[in-house]
């Protein structure tokens, strides 16, 4: 099967990667079950590039129904240890505006209906969360978009909703007294089992809206945002090959062994099922022998 260092998790409107040559699809079973949908593989800018559509080609999962462990499991079977992840979101800032990026580093998880780790039945691990994106990896991707000539800002905190509808005048004030930048319906649990496989990761949130909290705007309306979305898309192929050809060889972030101290569970007690489930996360630090 071919392999990857680099993953791509393609939002709303962003199903393919122009310029990627040498193109192979597969299709990757895990012990989660299916990804959302076949996996891309091609080279972008002299590297291997993994390409998963996270609502799958056609726009037919939705954010509360996507199977995140399958698509990190599945991207980190195929050697990815970074993932760009491409997100739509609403601004509760004037300052930014439709058609801004915004590279984050906080987020607020406010789903409620998603499982958001890979372990359990049997293991327990805590990983380090508090920089919840990897800092070397959303430097990249300012940087590139940047290059790109993005209106891109760096920083800012992430509220990611349960969806799939949109919050109500409430929430949406809520969210922005908390001092919050974005929201969107994506971004989580992908960041924390990314962060459980030792994937680096992060977004680039491409704002199409102002939510529901601004007295002067109409409330959102959908045709507004995919068109809107469908030129962030374009501004986003542009920025991930200029990011792949950035991304370093060496990891030396918090990422490339967010496990190493987090398991608690002892190795003799973890159950034969779930050890082979996750002997690809946890292999090189649980001894499959030991009983």
């Amino acid at each position: 099967m071919p392999e990857a260092r680099i993953g791509v998790i393609g939002g709303t409107g962003l199903y393919d990667i122009e310029g990627m040559t040498n193109v192979q699809e597969v299709r990757v079973k895990t012990p989660f079950g299916d990804p959302s949908d076949a996996i891309a593989i091609g080279m972008v800018e002299g590297t291997n590039l993994a390409f998963l559509p996270r609502h799958g080609r056609g726009h037919r999962i939705a954010p509360n129904e996507l199977p995140q462990r399958a698509n990190i499991y599945a991207l980190k079977s195929l050697g990815v240890e970074w993932i760009i992840a491409i997100n739509s979101c609403g601004s509760f800032k004037e300052t930014l505006k439709p058609r801004d990026l915004v590279i984050p580093d906080q987020v607020i998880d406010r789903t409620k209906g998603r499982v958001s780790t890979f372990f359990g039945n049997g293991i327990v691990a805590h990983i380090p969360n508090a920089e919840p994106f990897c800092p070397v990896l959303g430097q990249i991707l300012y940087d590139a978009a940047s290059e790109a000539g993005a209106n891109v800002h760096r920083g800012g905190t992430f509220i990611a909703m349960e969806g799939p509808q949109f919050s109500t005048k409430a929430e949406s004030r809520l969210y922005k007294s908390w001092g919050a930048d974005i929201i969107g319906m994506t971004v989580m649990p992908e960041a924390k089992l990314a962060r459980e496989a030792e994937i680096c990761y992060a977004p680039i949130a491409c704002v199409t809206d102002y939510d529901s909290w601004h007295d002067d705007l109409d409330a959102v309306r959908i045709e507004e945002i995919i068109a809107i979305l469908n030129e962030n898309m374009e501004r986003a192929k542009n920025i991930i090959k200029i990011a792949a050809a950035g991304i370093p060889q060496e990891r030396s972030c918090i990422c490339a062994n967010a496990l190493e101290n987090a398991i608690v569970t002892s190795p003799n007690v973890i159950p034969a099922s779930t050890r082979k489930d996750l002997d690809l996360l946890i292999g090189k630090y649980i001894n499959q022998d030991n009983s």
